[in-house]
């Protein structure tokens, strides 16, 4: 039998070890739940929406879009980061960065968790988006060309760099241990959830603030994605605009907001007293190597990141629950969700609810992923699945269980939640009871 030399075990990852020792993983469970949102600004607000199927998109508010062929998203309303923020601080973060500190507050205050000098080299940081503070460089960028460089905010670059999101929860809070922001467009929020979830199996923390946020609903930005062709153009019936899976479906509802969740191993959790909400059991990132912004017509890098979710978190489809999906709204997207769902699942497909978070709260790209976690947990806790809403004429390609436009009683043990990415990137996390 090959041994390692005593002296050589400080060399390898914790993960490593543990194997050779023959010694389980730690099990990763769910103890704090935060939300800012485009329908609640806290988690039980935004869960009792989710349940009665309301709808979080109206006019833009954030700047005149007169002249926008999309006028439309889901934008956070009624939040003043002030309440939790020092005002000093609000002038110097960007708006994702007060949803990833307000929800990382709320979700440590509900995990009844404090960091101290002597635990904060044990818990961790991960907080993901697609564009940190993007939008604030448009702002900058005006200041620049009409008032000259003395104009520009000497906090732009702190501002605007994507890990400011996962930097300031740390500054506030006095994490010591991993910090980490990962941009995966849509695919960020999940992706939040499954790297942390290594770290911790790693042995590199006991306690992980985790999750994504997004907050660009800016005029450069909003007029991007409406020249792709990627936005809804129903700005008559803003609430009715996404449709996850109906057959009039013509775009996505841009959406903004934040999901932070407190991760803990078991072991931590248990010898506190915790509540534990749900077991984070793995997940899988693949990608589709396609398309910069189309998804693969046959589905393979999703098959991929499903099947794959499943091995590493060691269920069958036979034991998946619910689906949480990705379903942004978009003519080719739900088409090939749903494909990748009928090759993974089979005939058991049709058995299966899969609902669209995004009906309801848009399309909130690094946060969406979070965002789909957060209502799984609260099925998993509940009972009760929320509704694919303003799912009013089927699709003949998009054929399965959307869970149309009410909410429903089912027990959910084992819960996949999709999140699929520009770029190709497909994450896709399994989540479980405890």
């Amino acid at each position: 039998m090959f041994e390692i030399p005593s002296t050589s075990y400080f060399l390898l990852p914790t993960s490593y070890l543990l194997l050779l020792m023959k010694q389980p993983l730690p099990r990763i469970v769910i103890t704090g739940l935060g939300a800012v949102t485009p329908v609640g600004n806290d988690v039980a607000t935004f869960w009792e929406n989710m349940k009665a199927g309301v709808s979080g998109a109206a006019p833009i508010t954030a700047f005149d879009a007169t002249n926008f062929s999309a006028r439309i998203a889901c934008e956070v309303k009624n939040f003043d980061p002030t309440q939790w923020l020092d005002p000093k601080m609000v002038r110097r973060l960007a708006r994702s960065s007060h949803f990833s500190l307000v929800t990382a507050k709320q979700a440590i205050a509900d995990a009844k968790f404090e960091i101290t000098p002597e635990n904060a080299p044990r818990v961790g940081v991960v907080f993901n988006s697609g564009g940190g503070g993007l939008g604030s460089m448009e702002a900058g960028t005006a200041q620049l060309l009409n008032q000259g460089p003395r104009a520009v905010s000497p906090f732009l670059v702190t501002t605007v760099m994507v890990n400011a999101v996962a930097c300031a929860v740390s500054l506030e809070l006095g994490t010591m241990g991993p910090l980490n922001t990962s941009a995966l467009a849509c695919a960020s929020g999940n992706y939040a959830l499954l790297d942390a979830f290594h770290m911790m199996q790693r042995g590199e923390a006991d306690v992980m603030i985790v999750g994504g946020t997004e907050a660009a609903i800016f005029p450069l930005i909003i007029a991007s994605f409406a020249r792709m062709g990627a936005l809804s153009t129903r700005n008559d019936d803003p609430q009715k605009a996404s449709r996850p899976f109906d057959k009039d479906r013509d775009g996505f509802v841009f959406g903004e907001g934040a999901v932070a969740f407190i991760l803990e191993t078991e072991e931590h959790a248990m010898n506190r007293g915790a509540k534990i909400y749900a077991e984070v059991l793995g997940g899988r990132l693949t990608s589709d190597a396609y398309h910069i912004t189309a998804p693969r017509p046959d589905a393979l890098g999703s098959i991929a990141a499903i099947t794959g979710a499943l091995t590493a978190s060691g269920k069958s489809p036979d034991e998946v629950s619910a689906i949480f999906a990705h379903g942004t709204s978009t003519p080719l997207g739900d088409i090939a969700e749903t494909v990748a769902i009928k090759k993974v699942f089979g005939e058991r497909a049709y058995q299966i609810p899969v609902t669209g978070t995004k009906s309801q709260v848009g399309h909130t790209l690094g946060a969406a992923g979070a965002i789909s976690a957060l209502a799984a947990v609260k099925t998993i806790e509940e009972g009760i699945i929320c509704p694919t809403i303003n799912l009013q004429t089927p699709d003949p390609e998009c054929d399965l269980d959307y869970v149309p436009n009410q909410a429903r009683s089912h027990e959910v043990k084992v819960a996949l939640i999709n999140a699929f990415g520009f770029g190709g990137q497909n994450v896709v996390v399994v989540l479980g009871k405890y």
